[in-house]
């Protein structure tokens, strides 16, 4: 993995994360967009070698807490879910669209629940509607993600992801 490269894109989808840019595709009054981080980080962890994705996920993750407003759930929540999808990935074949949507919504939903309890430990509060809005980004974060899954993949070489076979002798 080309580390420098791989941040700039960090930083562009962080910066549009954290922006107003993705306020435009926002659906309904609860301000529901699509998470770029939680793309990035599921595309990472099943592209990458082992120990390149969970570094990955650990960035990522502490790249959605420096745009959020608290940090550190987000750094331990997508560390772990990253972890747990770059193990899967021997297992789960992620080439076609259907299986990339549904890795991100799921990858979503547990992590996004683990934040919100970690958060709820942390400061002892939970935002109203925050399973609504959860569930919605995740939806919205899985119908929107292969397209952005397809310009990942367009740009993997230049960012030292290599292809990797599927099959029962991958990743050895």
């Amino acid at each position: 993995m080309r580390w420098l490269r791989f941040l700039i894109v960090l930083l562009i989808c962080t910066l549009l994360n954290a922006g107003n840019l993705l306020n435009t595709v926002s659906v309904s009054s609860f301000n529901i967009r699509p998470d770029l981080l939680l793309i990035l980080l599921v595309f990472a962890a099943i592209n990458c070698e082992t120990s390149d994705a969970i570094i990955a996920s650990f960035v990522v993750g502490f790249a959605a807490d420096i745009s959020g407003s608290t940090i550190g759930p987000f750094t331990v929540g997508f560390g772990v879910v990253g972890l747990m999808i770059s193990q899967l990935r021997k297992v789960v074949i992620m080439k076609r669209m259907v299986h990339q949507a549904s890795a991100i919504f799921v990858t979503g939903l547990i992590a996004g629940t683990l934040v919100q309890f970690l958060t709820f430990f942390k400061t002892g509060e939970t935002p109203s509607n925050v399973y609504v809005i959860l569930v919605g980004s995740c939806f919205y974060s899985a119908v929107i993600g292969p397209v952005i899954w397809l310009s990942l993949s367009a740009v993997s070489g230049w960012l030292g992801v290599r292809k990797h076979r599927f099959g029962r002798f991958a990743g050895r």
